[in-house]
């Protein structure tokens, strides 16, 4: 196949575009809005592009973090932090949190966002948000080039230790109505984000043998 009707760059040589397409071809992905705490009971709350689920049975999420974050000294200090599921009606405010404040400021006051007490960890949940998982930390590792070299992002993986799901997001048949809740997904660029809807849904089902 002819490679002339394609654009062809190395990374590490750069991209030679107005924006980097690497973040809007992997796209659009779910938000990893995350809340914490450190030892002292100081309280943070910042949203993460880079973020997914990665096991079924545990459950276990993980979110990647550019230099060594408030988010992520919190939670290797505490071993605890808590993902909320960032919705339409809460994009403003999710935005909000990504804010460069001074250190030590509660982004849940910044943004108008109410703190709930987790169940079973320490960190908060953002009580307007319909779905927050409590987690506790299973590893952080420090991601290396293809050399091996250490660079300066950390992928924060955790366990799923308890659900919480506003009752209105279950069918009759208590199913999980992904679309309902209407998730903010991220996009490329500096500022693009997509919704989802039900007339977007297609099925298809594993081939047998």
């Amino acid at each position: 196949m002819s490679t002339d009707n394609r654009f062809f760059y190395e990374p590490s040589k750069g991209h030679g575009l107005p924006h980097n397409p690497l973040n809007a071809i992997i796209g659009p992905r779910p938000i990893g809005w995350i809340s914490s705490r450190n030892r002292q009971g100081q309280r943070n709350l910042a949203p993460y592009s880079f973020f997914n689920c990665f096991n079924y049975d545990p459950p276990i999420i993980g979110f990647a973090s550019t230099a060594w974050k408030d988010s992520v000294a919190n939670i290797v200090e505490t071993g605890e932090f808590v993902w909320n599921l960032t919705t339409r009606r809460l994009a403003e405010q999710m935005n909000l949190t990504s804010a460069p404040l001074p250190r030590g400021t509660d982004e849940f006051e910044f943004a108008g966002l109410t703190p709930v007490a987790g169940n079973i960890v320490a960190a908060d949940r953002v009580a307007e948000s319909p779905v927050n998982f409590e987690c506790k930390l299973t590893q952080c590792i420090q991601l290396t080039d293809a050399n091996g070299d250490k660079i300066d992002t950390w992928l924060v993986l955790g366990e799923v230790v308890a659900v919480h799901i506003e009752k209105h997001l279950l069918s009759a048949e208590g199913v999980y109505q992904t679309a309902l809740a209407e998730p903010v997904l991220r996009a490329g660029g500096p500022s693009a984000y997509y919704g989802i809807s039900d007339e977007q849904r297609f099925d298809l089902h594993r081939p047998t043998l």
